[in-house]
């Protein structure tokens, strides 16, 4: 039985009929603490969804989760950059009209939000590495072309490994 902790408790309580058969868990909410009954394996895949969803990940996102290679990672803005406006920062990862944010989620083949001083990513594994990266050295103030380049980069590299095996 684990309990956790949920800000978005509305999105969980619309569908929970729906999570808990997807999910093969029981969910009990009361306030806004779900406590998750089920197989430890079950469980923990219950948690790492609903932390999604509760840093503000749609549940059909969130649910990316039950594949074997993704993860779940959130970045702290605040420990990669020492500069006291974040806005600055934020405003140089959404992009104008959220280019740069969408551009990132095609390169990296992930789904990021960002949130606060927060970004959560939700990908495979392996993506989410190069994800993390390129936004760490984006929140540095490297320039969006050259992330851009590196993701495309690795994406090439990534595919010419499947080649070769």
């Amino acid at each position: 039985m684990e309990t956790i902790y949920v800000q978005r408790i509305g999105e969980i309580k619309k569908q929970k009929d729906e999570l808990e058969k997807k999910l093969k868990v029981s969910l009990e909410i009361k306030g806004k603490q779900v406590t998750i009954n089920g197989p430890s394996l079950e469980e923990y895949e219950a948690t790492v969804i609903l932390e999604a969803i509760s840093f503000g990940f749609s549940i059909q996102a969130a649910l990316i989760l039950k594949e074997e290679d993704a993860i779940f990672r959130k970045i702290n803005i605040k420990h990669v950059t020492r500069r006291k406006n974040l806005a600055i920062v934020k405003a140089r990862l959404i992009g104008t009209e959220g280019k740069t944010k969408r551009t990132l989620e095609n390169l990296a083949d992930c789904k990021i939000l960002i949130k606060d001083n927060e970004i959560g990513i939700i990908g495979p594994a392996d993506e989410i590495e190069e994800a993390t990266t390129g936004i760490e050295i984006l929140i540095r103030g490297s320039k969006q072309s050259n992330v851009y380049n590196y993701l495309e980069k690795m994406n090439k590299k990534r595919k010419d490994k499947v080649k070769i095996a």
